[in-house]
């Protein structure tokens, strides 16, 4: 992916800027890639989620864990809701209504754990469509993703499907 990069400074720049901004936040590294899981299943890209499952046990996620932040799910009620909360924002891109976010305020969430949140989506949505866009090859142990990029409304759904 780097090389990919690479043919655009402003692209690279862009990548090493907000994941190092992502990481003076106050989530926690494993919260951060439980938000790469969660929103690399949804988006359906191979290679983050196979990378972030490998990155994800290189910061203490157990493999329960990182199955389960595929699912935004968490052992806590608080980081589930945060998983859920990026979920909601990748699938609805940005749009939640004022009930959905006063749901997740009433399960504590805060103005700040939104806005937070919200830059580990972005960060993680650029990864997922450069990966997209480049095909990059997956140099991790592969993981299945769970469904095809059709069901996530990325591609139509393949004739041989229909």
């Amino acid at each position: 992916m780097f090389r990919t990069w690479a043919h655009s400074a402003v692209a690279l720049d862009a990548n090493i800027k907000l994941s190092g901004v992502a990481s003076e936040g106050t989530l926690s590294a494993k919260l951060r890639e439980k938000i790469a899981l969660a929103v690399g299943e949804q988006k359906a890209c191979g290679y983050c989620v196979s990378a972030h499952s490998v990155i994800g046990g290189m910061v203490g996620l157990k493999p329960a864990e990182i199955d389960a932040a595929r699912n935004a799910s968490a052992a806590n009620s608080r980081d589930t809701a945060l998983l859920e909360l990026a979920q909601a924002i990748t699938r609805e891109r940005g749009h939640l209504g004022a009930e959905e976010v006063s749901a997740f305020k009433s399960r504590g969430v805060t103005d700040a754990d939104i806005l937070e949140v919200l830059v580990d989506v972005v960060l993680n949505i650029f990864t997922n469509y450069t990966n997209h866009i480049a095909a990059t090859e997956i140099d991790f142990p592969v993981v299945v993703l769970r469904k095809a990029a059709w069901a996530h409304g990325e591609k139509s759904k393949p004739e041989a499907e229909m």
